[in-house]
This record gives structure tokens, C-alpha cells and sequence, in this order.
């Protein structure tokens, strides 16, 4: 199955660029109210899914006996930028935790904030543990490990007790049994999972309706929802897409992109759970993508999407020379959909 053309990008009239994907919106009572695209075909959601993740770190309580702050778990949800806020909230983390970064199994990246980065260039230093953008993630699977009795020693690795306990609350939360076989290593070194779309985005649905959840859990959705969205620019950092659409919407939604143009949203008003993939893997047309839907679901907040993406192409001399547009489909699919919400 071909998916279909999601967003392009036109220079003057003429459309340059296009990227195709799916996308799947279910409802926390598990109707799934738009699919465009294949939605059944298994993909890898990467980062998308820290939230999930990082359940079983509060759940079990290892966040609480840690004292981790509600900056602390955002960022355990987070891709950050490496900004120093970023660097020195996953040094404390892991401080609370008796560790140090050389615990951490993420490996090293010049953080994705360009300022940041030629800061650090700047001062003679190069980028460490720390600075890449899942040291977040890490230090919170460490502290699980801790709180478990389990070992730091490779908790990255899928048959850690600690990864174990992700799987399994994935598993429930999804409705999916991941197997070995669908079991990949992420960029960071962790464990990722492949599933449908469906699964994802009704996931994301299920996080939006406590009433299903079992206590713990429910409260455990409700703390990293409630840290995510207080604490924003903890997720992703200054200026980025998912950062400035939760500023903008408070606990209304919960976003998180994922590389390879994954994106994943749960929007607890509306009760509903997104999962997107950009078929090319383009940050660009996820974020574009998931800026049009957003718009549309929150017209009463947002005029258009302009507002909370930079739709707007320009060149080096600031001048604007083409934008970026939803396709037909997406564009039907989004008044549909709005239509069905309203």
C-alpha cells in the first residue's frame, strides 16, 4: 500500500518537495476516528514513546524515593537539546541516584541546540554523555535499576529487568506482545519496539482516559503528563516545535516527535491518541504534518498552523519564496475529523 502525500512545499507555484506517510487518531474508547495511510504496518517509534517508557519509573516509586522534581521527569520524557539546563537537570538525576555520567549507555552527540553547541565548541570542550539528547531517558532507567536492586551494569540491554519492565507496560498499555522479533537497538542503545500505528495512537488514547488505567498507573500518567506540560521546554528545549505547542496548550496536549519522522500526541480534552511516519523519515513533514492536525483540533486556540509552525520557506536574505501546505488528503481527512471532534 502507497501512502499518500501528506504535506509539500512549494517554491512560487510550483510544488518541490512532498512527503508521504500515515496517520492514525483513535479515541480513548478505542474507535480509531481517522486512518490515512497504512496504520497496520509495523513501525519503529523511537522517541515518541519516552512517555510510555517512563511509567514504570513512577510506578514502581523509583521516582519518588529519588526525589525527582517534576523538571527531572520531563526530562526523563525528553529529546532534549543539550542546553546547560538540559545537561546540569541529568547530572543532578543521576546524582540522586549515586551515579555519575559515566553510567550513562547513550553514548555522546554535540547537542542539538546550535547555540549550545558552539558555546561548548567555543569554550575548548567537546560534548559528553550528558549532552545527548536521551541522557534524560537514561537517567531515569538507572534509577530504576537502582530501585530495583537490579544493577546499573547493562540496563540498556532487553533482557534487563529494567527493560523488561518497559516492554511488558508497553505491551499493556498497546495491546501488542512485542517479540524478539520486532526488537531493534535505538540510537541511543535501548531497546525499540515495532508495532502498528493503531497500537501507538491508541496507546496514546488510553493515557488520556485514567478510568481505564489501574491506580498506580493512572497516577503515574497523570504525574508525567503533568510534569511534561508544566515543564515543557524540558521535552525538547528553546524554540523547538513540541516545546512551543504545549506552551501554547498547557495539559490540553502532550506531544513528542520521535526520529524518523515519527510523532505521537495524546490530547486529554479531546480524549484522543496520534501516532504519525513520515515515510522519508523527515522531521520537517512530521512536524508539519502534526502542526495542521493540531491547528485543526484546537481552532477555538490556534487560527492556523502558522501559529505554532513555521510554514513560511525563506532564503538567506529573509525573503519568502514558498511555504508548506497540506495535501488534499490531509487537509479532508483534518475536516473530517474536526468535524466528528466538534
Amino acid at each position: 500500500m502507497s501512502n499518500p502525500v501528506l504535506v509539500h512545499l512549494t517554491r512560487a507555484s510550483q510544488v518541490e518537495s512532498t512527503h508521504r506517510g500515515a496517520v492514525c487518531v483513535v479515541h480513548a474508547n478505542g474507535d480509531m476516528v481517522l486512518a490515512l495511510g497504512d496504520v497496520d504496518a509495523p513501525v519503529y517509534p523511537r522517541s515518541a514513546i519516552k512517555v510510555l517508557q517512563a511509567l514504570p519509573l513512577v510506578e514502581s516509586s523509583a521516582a519518588e524515593a529519588a526525589g525527582f522534581t517534576d523538571k527531572e521527569l520531563a526530562l526523563a520524557c525528553s529529546s532534549h537539546s543539550g542546553e546547560p539546563f538540559h545537561v546540569e537537570t541529568a547530572r543532578a538525576m543521576l546524582a540522586k541516584c549515586g551515579l555519575g555520567p559515566e553510567a550513562l549507555a547513550c553514548g555522546t552527540h554535540w547537542p542539538l541546540d546550535p547555540r549550545a553547541a558552539y558555546a561548548l565548541a567555543a569554550s575548548g570542550k567537546r560534548p559528553g554523555r550528558l549532552h545527548n539528547n536521551c541522557s534524560g531517558k537514561h537517567a531515569g532507567m538507572l534509577s530504576l535499576a537502582v530501585h530495583l536492586d537490579a544493577g546499573a551494569e547493562g540496563y540498556e540491554h532487553p533482557d534487563h529487568p529494567v527493560q523488561q519492565r518497559i516492554r511488558k507496560t508497553i505491551e499493556e498499555i498497546a495491546g501488542q506482545t512485542l517479540s524478539p522479533a520486532v526488537c531493534a537497538v535505538d540510537g541511543c542503545s535501548v531497546p525499540t519496539w515495532a508495532m502498528p500505528l493503531r497500537a501507538i495512537a491508541g496507546a496514546f488514547a488510553r493515557l488520556t482516559s485514567p478510568d481505564g488505567l489501574a491506580g498506580a498507573r493512572a497516577k503515574a500518567v497523570e504525574r508525567l503528563f503533568g510534569a511534561c506540560t508544566g515543564e515543557p521546554v524540558m521535552v525538547e528545549g528553546t524554540g523547538r516545535f513540541g516545546t512551543g505547542v504545549m506552551q501554547r496548550l498547557g495539559g490540553a496536549a502532550f506531544v513528542k516527535g520521535g526520529a524518523e519522522g515519527v510523532y505521537c500526541a495524546a490530547f486529554p480534552e479531546l480524549r484522543l491518541g496520534l501516532a504519525m511516519k513520515i515515510d522519508d523519515g523527515a522531521r520537517r513533514g512530521a512536524e508539519a504534518a502534526a502542526a495542521f492536525l493540531i491547528a485543526g483540533l484546537f481552532r477555538d486556540r490556534i487560527a492556523d498552523a502558522g501559529e505554532i509552525y513555521d510554514i513560511k520557506l525563506t532564503n538567506w536574505r529573509g525573503h519568502t519564496v514558498g511555504d508548506v501546505q497540506p495535501s488534499d488528503a490531509l487537509s479532508d481527512a483534518i475536516a473530517t475529523l474536526t468535524s466528528d471532534t466538534a
